[in-house]
């Protein structure tokens, strides 16, 4: 007989596993599937390097958050992976590891979950796999020459797996800025087709940035005070540590930046000319983040240093900034252009245009919610520290629709 379970998480990330501690608080039967192991994309879409962009501190699930003795800090990816391992034990989360969900349906009142292990009958299914699932490459990769090896972000460990030679990093974002900067730093010649991105200071005026933006709500917003499309907005280029980290920055270590990439001709990139307006948009967002925190301090009187902050200059780099580029000179281009997702495996109209429909995680399909999503409710939603509010909401919805079934039945 099929084996019926009354909640079934899909993914054992940070959201799978903050929801399993708020439904093991509530005493409600659930299992946890992952393709892989517990924080599975955390192993396997992380170069060597990689470092949380949050500090320690706020590295908080449900019922659990960092107790180390640096909480300035960054994690590795090991540290995070080792983290959410101690998490899963602490409450004996009952993860079901190798196990790759192939189909979500609708059957009689609940749901039929197809895996590759056999199927599940459900109430309920929670689809926590977050936004990190298919990395996402444009179709003129194709175009490519043969001899240019080509990789994403999430494939990327170190320099030396990359054959010998320059390397092309496509996108400016927190990945292909740090990638970008390690190259240079390992001696390697690396370009950059510098995309939308949008700046923010490591630290300023005596805190790091996350503590500014946690102390004035920045991470509490929520979704529905957003303007249309601005869930799609670039994320915030930061790294772990106590060093800005932007485009001016990485040509000062050697970079040579270039506009947005617009196509392959035979062995020519092709580069707009809009590298100047773009990290003019960027800088702006730094500038509009320390005018925040200033208002902030004049209104509140809090006790921190005053920090002059000098206008960025004009430079030559940036209005001729090369529109060309040989890829015969070029051995490798590194994807850092993001990720997609899919659910195709879910039969259920809840998914237009590639995006889940949903109210807080809750989807018109009775008993299917998602989990994890970017700014699902808050800004904070996907990250490690503000998954578990959306957790704990989804865990009393399952909670009173399981009292329903139950009256329902009486």
């Amino acid at each position: 007989m099929t084996e019926h379970i009354p909640t079934v998480v899909v993914g054992a990330g940070q959201a799978g596993l903050a929801l399993s501690h708020c439904l093991t608080a509530r005493g409600l039967e659930h299992v946890v599937l992952d393709r892989g192991t517990v924080a599975h994309s955390w192993r396997t879409q992380r170069w060597d390097s990689f470092s949380l962009l949050s500090p320690n501190w706020q590295t908080r699930l449900p019922g659990y958050r960092y107790r180390g003795a640096d909480p300035e800090g960054f994690m590795t990816g090991a540290q995070v992976v080792a983290f959410f391992e101690e998490y899963a034990r602490s409450f004996g989360a009952p993860v079901r590891c190798g196990v790759t969900v192939r189909r979500i349906a609708p059957i009689g009142d609940g749901w039929l979950v197809a895996t590759d292990a056999g199927a599940l009958t459900a109430d309920t299914v929670v689809v926590a796999t977050g936004d990190l699932t298919h990395p996402r490459i444009p179709a003129l990769a194709g175009d490519l020459p043969p001899p240019v090896a080509q990789l994403h972000t999430s494939a990327y460990r170190n320099p030396a797996q990359l054959p010998a030679g320059a390397v092309l990093v496509v996108g400016a974002g927190p990945s292909g800025q740090q990638i970008a900067a390690e190259l240079a730093r390992s001696g390697r010649r690396v370009h950059m087709a510098v995309g939308r991105h949008r700046c923010l200071p490591r630290r300023y005026r005596g805190h790091d940035t996350y503590w500014w933006m946690d102390r004035l709500g920045m991470l509490h917003r929520t979704a529905d005070s957003l303007a249309a499309g601005a869930r799609r907005s670039p994320n915030a280029v930061l790294a772990g540590g106590t060093r800005d980290l932007d485009v001016r920055r990485l040509v000062a270590e050697g970079v040579v930046a270039h506009g947005r990439l617009l196509g392959v001709d035979g062995r020519t990139a092709r580069f707009a000319d809009d590298l100047p307006t773009t990290l003019a948009t960027a800088e702006d967002n730094a500038r509009r983040f320390r005018a925040s925190v200033d208002a902030h301090v004049a209104a509140t009187g809090v006790d921190v240093p005053a920090e002059p902050v000098p206008e960025p200059e004009p430079a030559r780099w940036i209005t001729d900034a090369p529109r060309e580029l040989d890829l015969g000179t070029v051995a490798a281009v590194i994807w850092a252009t993001g990720f997609r997702r899919d659910h195709g495996y879910i039969d259920a109209d809840v998914v237009v245009d590639g995006e889940p429909v949903h109210d807080r995680g809750v989807t018109a399909a009775r008993g299917l919610y998602f989990l994890g999503l970017r700014w699902q409710h808050r800004r904070s939603s996907s990250f490690i520290d503000g998954v578990g509010g959306d957790a704990d909401h989804i865990a009393d919805h399952i909670a009173r629709y399981r009292v329903g079934e139950l009256a329902a039945a009486v």
